[in-house]
């Protein structure tokens, strides 16, 4: 059953991709990429409940690999899949770019396309290659509008990400050499295979390799210091494509990293490894934490409270045990549920106001009574306040720290949270409570731009109120096969 609802999976963004480069037809094509994606999401729940009844499928040879931690990946990019598209319909008719949209939708299907097709690669060296073509297809996503400012973008984020992605390939090239020794010249470069030569590889080798990976996924991820291609990507994209970034494709890359970090678990390199992935994610929340104080662009703002958390994200594994874990995987769907609204919101803003600059939006409320209170209640949740989600995910990770060897992390994690949160809201106190500026004028289509905003709302606040038991069986699930703790 888990291998017919993964065909349906691809089929959806697959059909309405092709079908809108050859209608080209804007409104087909927006409506067919939101009925792909609502398709997806529904797809991506039962599929999970599949896998976790019948256990993991191995189909197409060995290639393709249905487990719990990809399945859930492949959840939470199908969320934000889906309300990034229903938001695309009311926000990218505002561009008057409608020759140009059957092609933007045709990109945005093959995105979800090939994030999915990622999180089910068995074979290592073609989950590289799935990963790679998320940048290539994302490069022209991140430039559609086509300003100064955002082709420069696109070419700072190919060119990063694609240096980072080439020392992701030198790690897997290492991997599969250090497990020659064990299994012979050519063997099957499945994460089993590996997972079950590390312990015989000889530990500098494994230790250079991981690093390697580790980096450069990390790079895809937007893990500071590798980080520099994100707030200029994210803030030049179209908001839904923002959202796509943000709330999916860091995802995908932390699951190549929670990948890699499960076959070093066991071995002498595995502590070492948890250590620097907890390096790498209080190094990303301190640096995003001082960066948001001191945004003025909004968008900007969005994308290093993205670096924020994705360290987080990093801080849950690297602390690895049931919480670490746990709290990851809870931390990936609430973050990319409010991310996704809080970039909805800016691009709501930014449109009316005619800039990203937030000294130039004020008085929201005034403008968007409906949507502006769920952005500056997202604004609350996102800073990791309650009874929002992220402050339930954020308390669970921080509980692993503190049980643990990490507890100078989970410190500096707690001081750090303060300072997001006084600097993310004092920005929005001023946007919303200094009425300084003149309201900005209302624009189309905001039905199609408010419905997504709630219907991210409503789950950051039931997650945050209540923590459904099953997905703890979930989670706990995952990391009895995934991480053996790092305590």
């Amino acid at each position: 059953m888990a291998f017919d609802l993964a065909i349906a999976l691809f089929l959806a963004p697959a059909i309405a991709s092709v079908a809108s480069l050859l209608l080209r037809n804007a409104h087909v094509a927006e409506y067919l990429n939101a009925a792909a994606a609502i398709l997806d999401l529904a797809v991506s729940i039962p599929m999970l409940i599949d896998v976790l009844r019948s256990g993991p499928v191995l189909v197409l040879h060995g290639y393709v690999l249905i487990d719990p931690l990809g399945t859930w990946v492949i959840l939470c990019i199908a969320v934000v899949y889906a309300l990034s598209a229903i938001y695309a319909v009311g926000y990218m008719r505002l561009l008057n770019e409608e020759e140009r949209l059957p092609l933007f939708y045709a990109l945005f299907s093959g995105f979800a396309f090939t994030m999915f097709a990622a999180c089910m690669m068995n074979n290592v060296g073609v989950f590289w290659i799935a990963i790679e073509l998320t940048t290539l297809i994302s490069t022209f996503l991140v430039g559609f509008e086509r300003e100064a400012e955002s082709t420069e973008a696109a070419w700072k984020y190919i060119v990063v990400v694609s240096g980072g992605i080439s020392l992701a390939l030198l790690g897997t090239v290492l991997f599969y050499w250090g497990g020659s020794f064990v299994f012979g010249p050519t063997y099957a470069m499945t994460w089993a295979a590996l997972h079950q030569s590390a312990t015989q590889v000889y530990t500098p080798l494994l230790t250079v390799s991981f690093l390697l990976v580790l980096v450069g996924y990390g790079t895809k991820a937007g893990l500071a210091p590798m980080h520099t291609w994100l707030p200029d990507a994210h803030s030049e994209s179209p908001a839904p494509v923002s959202a796509m970034l943000s709330g999916a494709l860091l995802n995908a890359s932390m699951l190549g990293i929670a990948r890699f970090l499960s076959v070093v678990d066991g071995t002498r390199t595995g502590q070492f490894a948890h250590s620097a992935v907890v390096a790498l994610g209080i190094f990303s929340f301190i640096l995003a934490a001082l960066f948001i104080v001191r945004q003025t662009d909004v968008k900007r703002l969005m994308a290093y409270s993205s670096v924020e958390h994705i360290g987080v994200q990093a801080l849950g594994l690297g602390f690895g045990g049931v919480l670490g874990v746990a709290g990851a995987l809870y931390h990936m769907l609430n973050h990319s549920l409010n991310k996704s609204l809080m970039f909805f919101g800016s691009g709501n803003a930014m449109r009316a106001y005619g800039t990203k600059d937030m000294g130039g939006i004020r008085s929201v409320l005034r403008t968007f009574p409906a949507s502006g209170t769920l952005w500056l209640l997202g604004a609350v949740g996102i800073a990791g306040a309650p009874p929002f989600a992220l402050f339930l995910s954020e308390f669970t990770i921080l509980r692993a720290g503190m049980a643990g060897r990490y507890r100078w992390a989970a410190i500096l994690f707690i001081v750090f949270l303060i300072v997001v949160f006084i600097g993310f809201l004092s920005h929005f106190r001023r946007m919303y409570f200094d009425e300084s500026a003149e309201r900005g004028p209302a624009l189309s289509g905001l039905v199609w731009r408010t419905v997504p905003m709630w219907l991210a709302f409503a789950p950051i606040l039931i997650l945050g109120l209540w923590w459904p038991q099953h997905l703890w069986s979930v989670f706990a699930h995952i990391s009895s096969t995934m991480l053996r703790g790092a305590q």
